[in-house]
């Protein structure tokens, strides 16, 4: 915990508590169909409208959220994309058969996490009247079952681990206008886990630590989809003598203490009600919506029930966690805890070590973490348009010695920009050339300095050679 937090409240004696709900995308298809799931949003083939309204749950009442938002009577706009959107995600056909992939990497989590697995899986219908769902219900199973050994160790203690649902991700808001919110249908359906915590958490920093190694085991899987919007976070809170406020949509960890601690002052100055409440972009919170109950469940009819096969169970291969393979590859491929660290998150990295032997695996993950970043900065372009492929081939013409270590950048950068890449135009110099040619370039100019030689030579050579050999020669024969 910080000294700014630790000086702020005392949060032991506010009978603070604090819980955690994490959402992830699972990579893939949907959940119901066989639409990507990655969002492109290109294309634009149908647009209709619909009004939704509240039903009774399992226990035969209207949650009370869904009623809030039906009283509001906005009209909702779908927005289907190519490839992106069936007649599923339109509520116009029944679910298809479930994503066996996206239940194996819940049932990966559930056990990395030590939850309990039902012996069949439901699935229930959670009433959703905002729009978010086109159907006005988000389908959801319970993967996960607390055990007594379904907790994180913390630096602050023990958090226990409540529960893990399958779930369908909900439509993106395109854009509002009076009385109608506009919506994509990409994300409708996308598989989701969520995971939730008890309310163990016991200050700001830790809900911070808590969302950071769930975070890192779902990462650990492989299973899941990468990049802003995949992963949301959503925080319960209270204080002695208050109600619980969930706040929604947490993105960026780095603001969770500060917003946490925000809404504890707000329940000390002001009566708080039992409430969701969304986080916005700038850190501050408003109103969405009455806290939901359990009214809004009911069983979902259009799909059998899943039924799990112990055997199946015990034969999945649970992941090395990205924390431990941080130990790993600093001591198998000598590199330094920063460097280990970053490249643990990279699923190439330990392919390409094995696959090119010539290439020292610190230079690989320098490839693999600092290239994609200069791209971006010194080229501006998206590193995101370059493939496996790409990346491979230019390694592997070093690899072979047919290119020098600093003509890989640019050979990435020319592929990334669609152009066709002429091999001659980067081939290495051998080490006897450059050699033979420096020394007659130090014998006519004698006066000049090594740096200045040192810029000719790259000028000259641009792409051929590798500026730690011109140095290393430079030095040799330059006294």
């Amino acid at each position: 915990m910080s000294n700014d937090m630790q000086d702020t409240f005392n949060y032991q004696e506010l009978n603070f508590m604090c819980g955690l709900e994490v959402h992830q995308q699972i990579a893939g298809a949907k959940l119901f169909c066989s639409c990507s799931s990655d969002i492109q949003e290109k294309n634009e083939e149908v647009v209709f409208e619909r009004g939704l309204r509240a039903s009774a749950g399992e226990i035969g009442e209207t949650d009370v959220a869904a009623q809030y938002e039906q009283a509001k009577a906005r009209r909702f706009i779908y927005h289907g994309y190519g490839h992106e959107y069936c007649l599923v995600d339109m509520d116009e056909e029944p679910p298809h058969t479930i994503n066996k992939k996206a239940i194996g990497a819940a049932l990966e989590v559930a056990l990395l996490l030590k939850l309990k697995i039902p012996d069949i899986l439901c699935i229930m219908r959670k009433v959703i009247t905002d729009g978010s769902c086109c159907s006005s219900f988000q389908r959801t199973i319970n993967v996960g079952l607390e055990t007594s050994e379904s907790y994180l160790e913390t630096s602050q203690g023990k958090v226990r681990i409540a529960s893990l649902y399958l779930e369908e991700d909900a439509c993106k808001i395109i854009r509002t206008e009076s009385g109608k919110i506009h919506y994509s249908l990409s994300r409708q359906g996308i598989p989701l886990i969520e995971i939730g915590t008890r309310p163990d958490i016991k200050s700001p920093e830790q809900a911070k630590e808590v969302a950071e190694k769930l975070g890192m085991i779902l990462r650990s899987t492989e299973k899941v989809r990468r990049g802003i919007g995949t992963i949301r976070q959503d925080v319960n809170v209270s204080i002695k003598g208050g109600h619980r406020v969930e706040l929604k949509g947490f993105q960026d960890l780095r603001s969770m203490p500060k917003i946490i601690e925000e809404e504890v002052r707000r329940h000390l100055s002001e009566t708080v009600k039992s409430e969701v409440r969304r986080v916005n972009p700038d850190g501050t919170t408003t109103f969405l919506r009455p806290m939901p109950g359990a009214a809004r469940m009911y069983v979902e009819t259009d799909h059998p029930l899943i039924f799990i096969d112990e055997q199946e169970l015990k034969q999945i291969k649970l992941p090395e966690l990205i924390t431990e393979k941080t130990l790993r590859l600093e001591k198998q491929y000598n590199l330094s805890p920063q460097l280990a660290r970053e490249i643990a998150d990279d699923t190439l990295f330990e392919t390409y070590v094995a696959r090119f032997k010539n290439i020292e695996p610190s230079f690989l993950a320098h490839v693999l973490l600092e290239i994609p970043k200069e791209m971006k900065t010194r080229f501006k372009l998206d590193p995101g348009v370059l493939k496996e492929t790409d990346y491979a081939f230019a390694l592997e013409h070093h690899n072979n010695q047919v290119i020098p270590k600093s003509a890989i950048l640019e050979m990435l950068v020319e592929l990334a920009q669609g152009k066709k890449v002429d091999l001659g135009k980067y081939k290495a110099i051998s080490e006897d050339a450059l050699a033979e040619e420096i020394q007659q370039l130090v014998a006519v100019q004698k006066d000049t300095t090594i740096n200045a030689l040192m810029g000719m030579l790259m000028a000259k050579y641009r792409g051929k050679v590798d500026g730690q050999m011109v140095m290393k020669l430079l030095q040799k024969y330059k006294k």
